[in-house]
């Protein structure tokens, strides 16, 4: 089993400042030392798998190695049905070439789905998380949790929180877009925040076991 009694430092192997935030919110409670990999001056691993299980094994193996530090890597995207479950692994450069910066570059993915999807009848989505966390670079026995969060995608969006596609990803339980729920509501729902809980629930019982 994966052994957290002498993990004091976690490197999160990401620079999305989204998924830096909801990561850190969620693994608070956990009293280990969270830096991202910036910080540390580590670049961002290729992504070139075609399975977000490959590419968060790979993005943790990444910054563990030139980290020497336990790492926490998700690779997660939106699945759409109409398009034979693209953008998924895709999802953050979707729309590639012209974007300045992380918003400009979820701004051009949302209009990228919405031309995709015009005249679309069936809008149904899913977000989808894998979160893996390594003890070193080389660990035969990552820690692996999933989670699917299911909604439609919109005709044009709404809200002004979250990130990615958040503001075009209703979620009919709330009647509200991702981008519309609070902080807390979404990580408590979403794929990511739900993943999280599974690792957070492993690693509590790995530290009581």
């Amino acid at each position: 089993m994966f052994s957290v009694f002498n993990m004091k430092k976690l490197v999160i192997a990401s620079n999305n400042p989204g998924k830096l935030r909801e990561i850190a919110a969620i693994l608070a409670p956990l009293a280990i030392e969270v830096v991202t990999q910036g910080a540390l001056g580590v670049p961002e691993a290729e992504e070139p798998h075609s399975t977000f299980i490959e590419n968060a094994l790979a993005k943790a193996r990444h910054a563990s190695r030139l980290t020497g530090l336990p790492a926490l890597a998700d690779d997660s995207g939106v699945c759409v049905h109409a398009l034979g479950g693209e953008p998924g692994v895709h999802s953050a450069r979707y729309a590639e070439g012209g974007a300045s910066g992380r918003d400009d570059q979820d701004r051009c993915n949302n209009e990228k789905l919405l031309r995709a999807l015009e005249g679309a009848a069936d809008r149904s989505a899913h977000y989808y998380c894998v979160i893996v966390l390594v003890h070193h670079a080389d660990d035969p026995q990552p820690l692996i949790a999933e989670a699917e969060w299911h909604g439609e995608i919109l005709r044009e969006p709404r809200g002004t929180g979250g990130f990615g596609y958040d503001p075009l990803f209703l979620v009919p339980e709330f009647g509200l877009t991702g981008a519309e729920l609070s902080p807390q509501e979404k990580n408590r729902v979403s794929h990511r925040g739900r993943a999280l809980s599974q690792l957070l629930t492993r690693l509590r019982a790995a530290q009581t076991a």
